[in-house]
């Protein structure tokens, strides 16, 4: 079933290192002189690379807890460099003040969220704040909804995030909701209201952080590897689905953006394990003027392989391009714990080397299917969730796109729109309860 509603100088730097290196070239190879470029390319490349390992030494640990094990010998230059750092710290914000807020909460906010308990102290000194925040998702969300939270070691030693969503006391429930979150975000701060409101309908959801991400454990922003992520997923997410007052209910599985990605490895991973998909603004497929051709993207592959958690400078203010509604991108800074640096070098290349796999394997989907997408959303392209509805092989599917809406048609969206997007999710699964 298709419904469509339509009325018409990369830079990467090195965390902790006094250099960066140059990527501004590598979506230039399209002209005929391409390999005069690239050699150009490669010579400040190289020189650039070689500069920037000679300051690898200098990188002091991540975590706290590190400097508790490890007390590394710094040369005088050394010494003097690293206090030069920590000094520019002391004096430089990391992020811009949020308006509004106490200069005690703005420092707390500004911390480095490298490791996990800092970022799980943030939460928790903004989590009042941010249920008090102007948005229908918290103004609006239904009361009585039974919560929990808990941590969870996983099988490779990680300090997972969980939290889980229940209709009130008395009430049924009609089946199980897993979520995937996208790049960068948490399932803590928007979700919290998405995922009331599909509660509230009868439903037991469960969300996760991925390592690295949110409150989990793992050095903030970082995907050594997009694979080991789908079965951080299947892993949590397999137990979950084994408690006791969960067997024999459906259970389906949510992506948002990125989380689309994680959701459809997921599936080519376990294709019977879910009764449903739910997809919104999925990220299955980089658009072609964006991909990077293949020389340059060798040469990003072989620079994540030496400096693997160095930074890409940003281009976009993504916030202007996620969210349509002004009030709410304003909003957007409250979601403290988000990863909103530069994406790591290995972690770029995760995510294309994934979306390349899962453009090839679309076909290979098979469970019944609900995409969701804003028909101007410019960060996923609308075009690849239509690609993605034709290919699959689902007998189930279906495609809604909304009209205007930007890449958060769940919390950036005019109140009436998220609400309607929220209504399309609820009786789409309502429809394969019953068909259960």
């Amino acid at each position: 079933m298709l419904h469509v509603h339509l009325p018409e100088t990369a830079m990467s730097t090195l965390d902790g290192q006094n250099s960066s290196i140059n990527l501004s070239h590598l979506t230039q190879f399209h002209s005929n002189s391409e390999s005069s470029v690239l050699n150009v390319f490669l010579t400040k490349l190289t020189m650039e690379l070689s500069r920037a390992l000679r300051f690898q030494q200098l990188e002091l640990p991540f975590c706290p807890q590190q400097l508790q094990t490890q007390r590394p010998t710094f040369s005088v230059a050394a010494r003097r460099t690293s206090q030069i750092i920590v000094a520019a710290v002391k004096t430089k914000r990391r992020r811009p003040p949020i308006e509004g807020v106490s200069e005690e909460l703005n420092l707390i906010a500004d911390q480095s969220l490298d490791c996990a308990p800092a970022r799980r102290r943030v939460r928790s000194a903004f989590v009042e704040l941010q249920q008090q925040l102007d948005h229908c998702l918290f103004k609006l969300a239904p009361t009585g909804i039974r919560t929990e939270e808990w941590y969870e070691i996983n099988s490779r030693g990680l300090g997972i995030f969980c939290k889980s969503w229940k209709p009130r006391e008395g009430v049924p429930i009609k089946g199980v909701l897993c979520f995937c979150h996208g790049y960068g975000d948490t399932c803590v701060f928007f979700f919290e209201g998405i995922a009331k409101q599909i509660a509230a309908a009868g439903y037991a959801v469960y969300a996760m952080d991925y390592p690295g991400f949110g409150l989990s454990e793992g050095l903030h922003g970082y995907i050594p590897s997009f694979d080991q992520l789908a079965d951080d997923v299947i892993e949590q997410y397999t137990k979950i689905k084994a408690k006791p007052e969960l067997k024999g209910l459906p259970h389906f599985i949510l992506g948002q953006s990125m989380g689309g990605a994680v959701t459809l490895k997921v599936h080519f991973k376990q294709p019977y394990a879910w009764d449903g998909i739910v997809l919104v603004a999925p990220m299955c497929k980089i658009a072609e003027d964006v991909t990077p051709p293949p020389a340059a993207a060798k040469l990003l592959t072989l620079m994540s392989n030496v400096v693997p958690k160095a930074k890409l400078v940003p281009q976009k203010d993504l916030a202007e391009l996620a969210f349509r509604d002004e009030r709410k991108r304003k909003l957007a800074v409250y979601n403290v714990t988000c990863y909103n640096g530069p994406a790591r070098l290995k972690t770029a290349v995760e995510l294309l080397n994934a979306t390349k796999e899962i453009e090839m394997q679309v076909h290979k989907v098979s469970s019944p299917l609900l995409v969701l997408h804003g028909a101007a959303d410019k960060v996923t392209d609308p075009l690849v969730s239509q690609f993605l509805y034709e290919k699959a092989s689902s007998k189930d599917k279906t495609l809604k796109l909304y009209p205007d809406g930007f890449h958060c048609i769940l919390e950036g969206e005019p109140d009436d729109r998220i609400f309607l997007v929220l209504e399309d999710i609820i009786t789409w699964l309502d429809h394969r309860c019953l068909l259960k």
